[in-house]
């Protein structure tokens, strides 16, 4: 495959495998951009930025919606390459683009939405005679720095909002999983999307990525990916606004009154799915000591119960990590939590890039899988008897995004997710539940700003007032 660039696919003497995590066969290549690229790109970008200005609501939205039709009617070829270049099993993929298609359909319709106010500049002695209003404008140029775990929605959530404000996009997908976004882009361009707008850039993040976020044309950067890299790009950028969600470790409580079969099956799939490499998988299970071995067993059994293995098996429940030095490095998680005092209930073991569905207990509070994200199909589970000290063990690590309660209770509930420090709570619901037009972030290391089609168009525009002096009224 080719990348997009000043409005022509072009090549590059050097290319990028992409390969399938689960076999290692080569899919495809893809250009590997370099420094004299990203010149290329930003120039243009800031002509494409004039162009996305200039379209109308009804031009953009009405792209926006193309899309999302085109990406329906290809939906099985869309979850055929999120499962090949990604570690999604086919069921997963094919959940992924549904929900692509809603975000691209939800962007359609915020585009119109995008509203100012009157303002009554009359409410202050002095303003008398002054009228006006203020109304949201694009902030220009916007840089999507895009995740490998979701290789079509995640970039579906960044230039649906982007575009539907008006802006110009450099997209940067995850070096290892290209292919969707790529193939995203050329729907894109087959609905309508002036050329000029969109530029879908692949390399090295080593060798692109520093001038991409550096440079003073690009007005936004909007980042998912891990903690230590957004620490890099927010020393680099400069001034310009930055959104960025950048994972977590989420808690669960399961209190003795919970609904303990639909916990087990909730938690499984939300410590599961993708592998465990998901922002808002479980991690952290704290259960009411009354119910814990009833849960623990269960747990364990309900794990060691998931097929894994080929992807595009429709009975396969999960795929394999991302790269076996990802696997690599969880089995080694686990082997140092084990040798801290951990004990395995379930899996533990790994084959190449497939890593078991692990469930702990007894894990120390000092190693990686306890205070870390570990981004992989690991969970712990922990006893607890006292409600307000199983919030504050919720809390203790220096994350949140999502986390979750299981009970019966509406004032434990309420308790609980009142005491939650994180961006959102599921009541009876597993952490990793996420519908793509609510607001979606996190506090402390999780995240600046908040995703969601509404709530990206918030961060991707910017205010301008303006006042009349009517002097003869």
């Amino acid at each position: 495959m080719e990348m997009f660039v000043a409005g022509d696919w072009v090549d590059r003497s050097e290319r990028i495998e992409v390969r399938d995590p689960f076999d290692d066969a080569v899919l495809d290549t893809v250009p590997a951009a370099t420094y004299d690229d990203v010149e290329t790109v930003l120039a243009a970008s800031v002509d494409g930025s004039r162009v996305a200005r200039a379209m109308t609501t009804f031009e953009r939205s009405a792209v926006l919606g193309r899309v999302g039709d085109l990406v329906e009617e290809r939906s099985q070829s869309f979850a055929r390459t999120i499962a090949q270049e990604g570690s999604k099993t086919i069921r997963e993929a094919r959940k992924e683009v549904s929900r692509c298609v809603n975000t691209l359909r939800s962007s359609a319709e915020e585009a119109r939405r995008i509203c100012g106010e009157t303002i009554p500049f009359d409410s202050f002695p002095g303003g008398e005679q002054r009228k006006g209003y203020y109304e949201r404008m694009p902030v220009g140029v916007v840089l999507a720095i895009t995740p490998f775990n979701d290789p079509l929605n995640l970039v579906a959530h960044k230039l649906g909002p982007a575009i539907a404000a008006g802006n110009a996009v450099i997209l940067k997908p995850a070096t290892v999983t290209p292919l969707s976004a790529i193939e995203l882009t050329r729907a894109f361009l087959e609905a309508g999307l002036p050329p000029q707008v969109l530029q879908t850039i692949t390399g090295y993040g080593s060798v692109i990525g520093d001038p991409l976020v550096s440079d003073e044309r690009v007005r936004m950067i909007s980042f998912t990916g891990g903690v230590e890299a957004g620490r890099h790009i927010t020393a680099r950028a400069g001034i310009k606004k930055i959104g960025m969600e950048l994972g977590s470790n989420s808690p669960v409580i399961v209190w003795r009154d919970a609904d303990l079969e639909w916990a087990v099956e909730s938690c499984v799939s939300g410590a599961f799915w993708a592998a465990g490499q998901n922002c808002i998988g479980v991690q952290r299970i704290y259960v009411h000591r009354d119910v814990y071995d009833q849960f623990s067993a269960a747990f364990a059994a309900r794990s060691d119960s998931y097929r894994i293995g080929d992807k595009l098996d429709e009975a396969t429940d999960m795929g394999p990590m991302i790269t076996e030095a990802e696997a690599s490095r969880v089995e080694q998680w686990i082997g140092r939590a084990v040798e801290s005092g951990a004990t395995v209930l379930a899996g533990g073991d790994r084959s190449g890039t497939l890593v078991q569905p692990t469930v702990l207990e007894k894990v120390p509070s000092s190693v990686e899988v306890h205070c870390d994200e570990v981004f992989g199909p690991t969970v712990n589970l922990y006893p607890v008897g006292d409600l307000d000290k199983a919030i504050v063990e919720a809390n203790s690590l220096n994350f949140g995004l999502h986390a979750a309660v299981f009970t019966r209770d509406v004032d434990t509930a309420f308790k609980i997710a009142g005491g939650l420090e994180c961006g959102g709570v599921m009541i009876n619901d597993s952490t990793d539940y996420r519908l793509d037009t609510m607001p979606f972030g996190g506090v402390k290391n999780s995240g600046l700003g908040r995703e969601g089609i509404r709530f990206s168009i918030e961060e991707m525009t910017e205010p301008k007032v303006v006042c009349w002096l009517l002097r003869d009224v």
